[in-house]
């Protein structure tokens, strides 16, 4: 988590993983390869990788998506890491630097996941 929120202020980049800037799963594996854990690339294969929990069971590092059709994998477009206290630490798109930010439920997955 701490790996992630150092990486504040940095500039989104389009399939970005460092060291300049980073796009949404280029963070997440980042921050978990920073915790030894090596994940998939991508928001979707992450989200095929990790155990499945409810929204219930966040903790810090765990792993929040977002997709077109909640029970579609296929349909995932972003992934965030929840701080906690209702926050994520995020790449969301071009022009918008990294950051911390309130968590959005909107078109979330019915799992959020830990790997």
């Amino acid at each position: 988590m701490a790996w992630a929120q150092s990486k504040v202020g940095l500039p989104y980049v389009w399939g970005g993983t460092g060291p300049d800037g980073y796009d949404c799963s280029g963070l997440t594996a980042g921050a978990w390869r920073a915790a030894g854990v090596s994940i998939n690339r991508t928001s979707r294969d992450q989200y095929k990788q990790v155990l499945k929990i409810g929204y219930d069971q966040l903790r810090p590092g765990d792993l929040v998506f977002w997709g077109e059709r909640a029970n579609d994998p296929s349909s995932i477009y972003h992934v965030a890491m929840w701080v906690g206290n209702g926050q994520i630490v995020e790449a969301s798109k071009p022009g918008v630097p990294l950051r911390v930010t309130s968590m959005r439920w909107s078109k979330t997955m019915p799992f959020a996941g830990r790997p």
